[in-house]
């Protein structure tokens, strides 16, 4: 699965990710990525995460309550998570249809 999240990472935030890394310095990296972002795009960054459909709600509040943590690792946690939800709602979708008759499908 962590293959798939660098792949989409690398894709949806045109950031290039090795293949070959541990989970700790893919948010290292990501985290980094979108303190770069906060620094010198923001208009980038919100993109991203609208792209990527963070939570605007949980972004603002996560914020609020950690004002003094690294937005940058906030944030990457936050992609990190909506990542892992659509990479597990695409893998059940792909069971539910190889479930179906196959003379029932459209």
């Amino acid at each position: 699965m962590t293959n798939q999240l660098i792949e989409i990472l690398n894709t949806e935030l045109v950031i290039e990710l090795p293949e070959k890394i541990s989970f700790g310095e893919l948010k290292e990296k990501l985290s980094q990525h979108i303190n770069d972002l906060i620094d010198s795009d923001f208009q980038k960054l919100v993109a991203v995460l609208y792209r990527v459909d963070v939570s605007e709600h949980k972004l603002k509040t996560l914020l609020n309550e950690n004002a003094v943590e690294n937005a940058g690792s906030l944030i990457a946690d936050l992609i990190i998570e909506r990542q892992f939800q659509k990479i597990k709602f695409r893998q059940q979708f792909r069971k539910q249809n190889n479930d179906i008759d196959e003379n029932e499908k459209w």
